[in-house]
């Protein structure tokens, strides 16, 4: 009985969650972002105020529900990649199927949602730190990946340093890659034709990342 009782309290404190994000959503679409406030959100969803601020700590948060997914998606693909499958070809495979999938997490948000964030000050400015997130993230995972010395093929003074390089290099692609399809969906486009533009645009890019990160990135034995 007592575990019934804790299953039924998280799923209505989930559904209770997901009402205030739909309701914050939509407002914040109607309104703009820095326009609308907590008290006006709790109202509509007609929880407390803080009901909405025990769920949601920042306002951002209302807005923005795949942080965490999106921060953590890059160290994830190479962490979980294949055995014998390289950094690189496990990320350019990732970035194919959140394409094909038309994901949040590639920056497929729809126009109103993409003008949404466009015309915020502050959810722009999250945006950029969760791009810095990202890039961390991946630096931790590429560490945990690189070859041991014996076998490193960069000196052993710029070992340190190539995992960090080598995330700034790939996020930088990903953060274009993104930016891409934002601007393409804010200038009216369907998400097929963008992901149709994207597919050799993308393609591309990891071509020019195989080249310039060519030894444990690009390919492994």
């Amino acid at each position: 009985m007592g575990i019934e009782n804790m299953g039924l309290r998280e799923s209505k404190k989930q559904e209770t969650r997901q009402l205030i994000s739909d309701h914050a959503t939509r407002l914040f679409m109607e309104q703009g972002f820095e326009q609308t406030t907590i008290a006006e959100i709790a109202a509509v969803a007609r929880v407390a105020k803080k009901t909405v601020t025990n769920y949601f700590p920042r306002k951002e948060d209302l807005a923005l529900d795949h942080q965490e997914e999106f921060a953590t998606t890059l160290a994830r693909a190479v962490a979980d990649r294949a055995p014998g499958e390289s950094p690189l070809a496990a990320l350019r495979r990732e970035f194919e199927t959140v394409l094909q999938e038309r994901s949040p997490v590639a920056g497929f948000a729809g126009p109103e949602f993409s003008r949404m964030i466009a015309d915020s000050p502050t959810l722009t400015a999250r945006v950029r730190d969760l791009h810095d997130q990202r890039e961390a993230a991946l630096a931790a995972a590429l560490a945990d990946a690189a070859p041991t010395p014996a076998d490193a093929p960069t000196p052993a003074d710029a070992q340190a340093i190539a995992p960090a390089a080598a995330a700034a290099l790939l996020a930088a692609a990903h953060r274009l890659l993104f930016q891409r399809i934002q601007d393409l969906t804010l200038a009216g486009e369907s998400n097929d034709r963008i992901a149709a533009v994207l597919a050799p645009e993308a393609a591309y890019v990891f071509d020019l990342l195989e080249t310039g990160l060519a030894g444990p990135l690009a390919s492994e034995s």
